[in-house]
């Protein structure tokens, strides 16, 4: 990822870089909030912004939207004042990191902002067909199309494709079509030009200025505006994109690669979609089949974060017990790899043993995955039994119920399970960020406690 430092950060900025780029995030220095302003408008760009608290945060994130700059913003100060964290947290900031730097709070920041994950584990062969497929079309300047659930793997397999490409030296640029406002994903995507609406003091370079030479992955492009829909085409077709507000063309040399959860034949068909945009992007379509198709790599993958996660939190790795692995193989995880990767950094924590056994696997609200399956009905196949029961418990749970709290529950629990990642929990609900958004304002206004990104709410 490209990080952002802003402000000098009371002398740890040395300190605070060489973490970052130990995680392997390259990163970019500005003395004051002026100075990153322009750095993000002149298209070097960043995925994060570590903004030391002593600025003024308010003013960066004030000109980060007048200019319609979708970067967020991670204070930094030292020691823990609280005072000082939370006039960040209201100014904008996403999240408030203290000083000196600890390096696994500063991954877990960097995870929890950029979501970045870039390892293929593959074993099954329905996976290790998709990926020979890729190796197969990486070299080409072909624009690619993936498909498949939300959580399935879509955004490392497009990094994995751009790494395998002629391209791989060059920037790999990921834009969220679903988080970032209709109104500022023209300005995020093409760029813009001095005095282009209010508030545009300066040139901007936009997304496909800032991938020249390199790979752009669109993330759910079933999200983007139709009208929006017409500029892209023409940005594919011609190799050429007109800031908002320029008067000329500007020659980009870029890969396409769009993602998306949706059918898009089906968007096609009701008018939400353009066939011929449609067309220019399924030059390749790759599918990513969802986990539950591949058993071999629900294993491999649980294996991994297992790993991954006792290394991170500072606790002994526990192999995964075999009777868990059964456990694991028997569960649908709708939400896929995401889903499965939370299960397991949830086990790590929770394991005491030797081994990671079916107890420490747990679902968000504290209940065991499959732990009523094994008490009734042990004749049926294991998928029957957690289907049936998963019926009957949610039967139980839902009368006497209104549909708003229903509605809120699944919610709130969903966000749980995706630690706050917005964009992943509407993907899994199946409705639109915007919408999960509105529905997170009422409920933080009527009082509840809605996590924020890499947080879960207090059990109780």
């Amino acid at each position: 990822m490209r990080l952002l430092i802003v402000g000098g950060l009371q002398g740890q900025i040395g300190t605070a870089t060489k973490i970052a780029m130990d995680r392997g995030a390259r990163v970019t220095h500005a003395s004051d909030i002026e100075q990153g302003l322009a750095t993000l408008r002149g298209g070097q760009g960043a995925d994060l912004v570590l903004c030391d608290v002593t600025l003024d945060i308010a003013s960066l994130v004030r000109g980060l939207a007048q200019e319609r700059i979708c970067t967020p913003v991670v204070a930094c100060g030292v020691g823990t004042d609280a005072r000082k964290a939370v006039e960040a947290i209201r100014a904008g900031a996403k999240e408030y990191l203290p000083l000196p730097p600890d390096p696994e709070l500063i991954a877990a920041v960097l995870a929890a902002v950029a979501d970045e994950t870039h390892q293929m584990i593959a074993e099954d062969e329905a996976m290790t067909a998709v990926i020979a497929l890729a190796d197969q079309v990486a070299g080409s300047d072909a624009s690619i199309l993936l498909t498949g659930e939300s959580g399935s793997g879509k955004e490392v397999l497009a990094r994995y494709v751009h790494q395998k490409s002629s391209r791989a030296d060059k920037p790999f640029i990921s834009v969220n079509c679903a988080a970032i406002p209709e109104n500022l994903l023209e300005s995020e995507l093409f760029g813009h030009e001095k005095g282009a609406f209010t508030g545009a003091i300066a040139r901007r370079i936009g997304k496909f200025e800032e991938a020249n030479g390199g790979t752009l992955l669109l993330d759910e492009i079933s999200e983007m505006d139709a009208r929006l829909q017409a500029k892209l085409l023409r940005a594919i077709q011609e190799r050429e994109i007109d800031r908002v507000g320029g008067t000329r063309p500007v020659k980009v040399d870029i890969r396409i690669i769009a993602t998306s959860n949706r059918d898009l034949s089906d968007a096609v068909k009701r008018g939400t979609f353009r066939e011929d945009l449609l067309y220019r992007l399924n030059v390749v379509n790759l599918r990513l089949p969802p986990l539950r198709e591949r058993p071999k790599d629900i294993q491999a993958l649980a294996r991994h974060f297992a790993r991954k996660y006792a290394d991170a939190n500072g606790v002994p790795y526990r192999a995964i017990a075999p009777a868990t692995e059964r456990l694991l193989a028997s569960h649908p995880w709708k939400g896929n790899v995401r889903e499965l990767e939370n299960t397991i950094h949830r086990a790590v924590l929770l394991a005491t043993g030797t081994e990671i056994g079916p107890e420490a696997i747990r679902l968000p609200d504290g209940t065991h995955v499959g732990s009523s399956t094994f008490a009734a009905g042990s004749d049926l196949p294991a998928p029957v039994r957690s289907a049936v029961e998963s019926a009957a418990a949610v039967t139980r749970g839902l009368v006497g119920r209104t549909v708003a709290d229903v509605e809120r529950d699944l919610i709130l629990d969903t966000l749980d399970h995706c630690l706050g990642n917005r964009t992943h929990a509407a993907n899994i609900l199946g409705i639109s960020i915007r919408t999960l958004r509105n529905k997170l304002r009422e409920y933080a206004q009527s009082g509840l406690a809605v996590p924020g990104p890499g947080e879960q709410r207090a059990a109780g």
